[in-house]
């Protein structure tokens, strides 16, 4: 029988790699511009065309290379950031790997212009496919020029599996404020289909913040600084006013490097405790300096996670550091140690002790009339109502005087407000006894979350919140399909500022929000105005509503079974729909399960999880066997 174990072509190997290394445009964004901070680059463009689907160009005025790196950049596993395997524990470099540009040169028409300031000449060098195709002396300017055309041309499945243009290009330009952020000294340029999206001259970390994220940020920054024995923290935290209802701008850094860590991420928002109303997000901006031996870059392909020695003393480090910002900036309530009044605990003040004198009253008799008077020169003497006492007897009083009601037609009695019986009578127990005898329909509502209704077979349990979803969802789906909703106008327009890369996939959906009955009207580069809203969205909502609506377009967790107007309505019922909690009133209750029942799918909500449970008799009279 002959052997069955072969060695991959480098073509195909390559390939494999570019899979792990080269998943969407937006990652060879990444490589490249790591590439050019690597080369010690002080200006970086960036030019995309078609989302990076026919052309993603990086030009850097950095040492460039010579004809013979140029043509070994392309080999797998070359590097110039590697001797030795030890120097994987002292890393200050992006890309050591050395697969980068052989996995992209795998899968798409790569050329590299790159010339030394010492050499006359630069080089070209083409490749397509793994192939050189040429390689030449080229007139260029100091520094290097990566240009990848037709990315996965050769594997058509990879891109077949990208998303739209607007999504793709969100991605390459999270990418590039990552690389951005973290070099404020560096000069970047970011040209997107013959338009610049981005122009940031060199400056500081803050100003840097501000010129990607709007001026606005100028007034949500707080600094935060620390240093101890292990940890260097250097950045700044949002205001917790400022923060958002979805995931807003949160930021780590360690030793220059963009890194995702859930773990450290929890020690930022846990600092944030009680400062922030349920479900909100914080951003944070925020520089971390370790010893690279005690932190592991190597785990993934891709770099953005990281394996740290001490992860318990980071913890601590991060959020006391947060604390002690939010504290410092008076962000959270604090003592004010210049208040006139004395806080000096009695025990340290100088004072006067008198002994304690005794008064009894000589001629009292426990078995005489209550209603007798007390002499007169007697020691004793009545106290005095307290200050607390009187205003408490005039408000019982005003109970018998201001609205008479007859209750079983024996006594008169007065109720000061309707308040006063809703805070005896529970709310919901009192709504729980409201049944429409009209139709014979009854349904209640239990802890405020769920409905229970009766059916022909026993009875049926509804989560209120979930089926509401359900019906706003599919009420959103017409609409964006029949585009006949009536706006709703503003009394006062609404002003909405976006980042460039929320801007990108705001003009994708621009359209169908105005078929759901939103008018928007640009209102210069990255910003807009909203004129009128649909019916069944408050005024105060529409920002948070308009926010939800991008963030959903950016989450892939529904992979490619929800479209735009998919995702669109799922925000819109998640951010309308009644919430658990609510008390409903009977005609409402009855309307909800009306409209549920005329949804195509009543049993699941639009994310898929259960709206309702039904008992029959036979399973209620199990339960009530002993």
């Amino acid at each position: 029988m002959s052997d069955i174990i072969e060695l991959l072509p480098d073509l195909v190997a390559n390939q494999i790699a570019a899979g792990e290394v080269i998943q969407r445009p937006a990652s060879t964004v990444k490589e490249l511009m790591e590439n050019a901070i690597d080369a010690g680059s002080s200006h970086i463009q960036l030019i995309i065309k078609d989302a990076g689907k026919a052309l993603i160009q990086v030009i850097d005025d950095g040492k460039g290379m010579s004809e013979t790196d140029a043509r070994m950049s392309i080999e797998r596993h070359a590097t110039s950031k590697l001797k030795t395997a030890d120097d994987l524990f002292a890393l200050n470099t992006f890309g050591f790997r050395g697969e980068a540009l052989a996995s992209m040169a795998a899968i798409s028409h790569l050329t590299i212009n790159t010339k030394r300031e010492e050499d006359d000449l630069g080089t070209q060098l083409q490749i397509e496919g793994n192939k050189v195709k040429s390689q030449e002396p080229e007139q260029c300017a100091k520094g290097t020029s990566v240009a990848i055309r037709n990315l996965f041309y050769n594997v058509p499945a990879r891109r077949n599996f990208l998303k739209s243009n607007a999504v793709e290009t969100k991605h390459i330009i999270d990418e590039f404020q990552k690389v951005a952020l973290i070099n404020p000294d560096k000069y970047f340029e970011l040209h997107h289909d013959e338009n610049e999206l981005f122009h940031l001259p060199a400056g500081s970390f803050r100003q840097r913040i501000i010129d990607i994220f709007g001026n606005g940020y100028n007034e949500k920054l707080v600094p935060v600084e620390e240093e101890t024995n292990i940890l260097l923290i250097n950045g700044y935290i949002g205001k917790p006013e400022f923060a958002k209802k979805t995931r807003g701008e949160q930021y780590f850094f360690v030793n220059n490097r963009f890194i995702k860590s859930p773990y450290l991420h929890h020690a930022v928002t846990n600092a944030y405790d009680q400062l922030l109303p349920k479900k909100n997000h914080p951003s944070y901006f925020l520089m971390l300096e370790i010893d690279p031996a005690m932190i592991d870059i190597n785990i993934h392909p891709t770099k953005t996670e990281v394996k740290f020695e001490n992860e318990k003393e980071l913890y601590a480090i991060i959020m006391a550091s947060v604390k002690n910002s939010l504290g410092k900036y008076n962000i959270v309530p604090s003592l004010d140690f210049e208040m006139e009044a004395d806080i000096t605990p009695n025990t340290l003040r100088p004072q006067h002790i008198e002994i304690p004198q005794i008064k009894i009253d000589p001629d009292y008799n426990p078995f005489a009339d209550s209603s007798s008077s007390i002499s007169s020169g007697s020691a004793y003497t009545k106290p005095q109502a307290t200050p607390l006492e009187k205003p408490n007897k005039d408000n019982w009083e005003k109970l018998f005087t201001e609205q008479e009601v007859t209750i079983g037609g024996t006594a008169d009695i007065n109720i000061q407000t309707e308040d006063v019986v809703q805070g005896v009578f529970a709310p919901e127990w009192e709504e729980e006894q409201e049944v429409n005898t009209e139709d014979q329909s009854f349904s209640i509502q239990i802890k405020n979350r769920y409905l229970i209704t009766e059916t022909e077979s026993g009875m049926m349990i509804i989560d209120q919140q979930r089926a509401h979803e359900r019906v706003i969802y599919e009420s959103c789906l017409a609409d964006l399909s029949n585009q006949q909703v009536i706006a709703q106008q503003l009394l006062f327009p609404i002003n909405i500022s976006l980042s460039a890369g929320d801007n990108v996939l705001f003009g994708e959906i621009i359209g169908d929000l105005a078929a759901l009955g939103f008018e928007i009207e640009n209102f210069g580069k990255q910003s807009y105005v909203v004129q009128a809203r649909p019916s069944l969205i408050s005024d105060e909502n529409v920002k948070d509503v308009i926010d939800s609506i991008i963030e959903e377009l950016k989450t892939e967790t529904n992979g490619n079974s929800f479209g735009n107007h998919e995702k669109i309505a799922l925000s819109l019922a998640k951010r309308t729909a009644v919430q658990n909690g609510r008390i409903l009133k009977q005609e409402e209750r009855d309307q909800l399960i009306a409209s549920l029942f005329a949804c195509q799918m009543p049993n699941v909500s639009p994310e898929g999880k259960a709206i309702l449970k039904t008992i029959n008799l036979k399973d209620i009279a199990k339960l009530l066997e002993d």
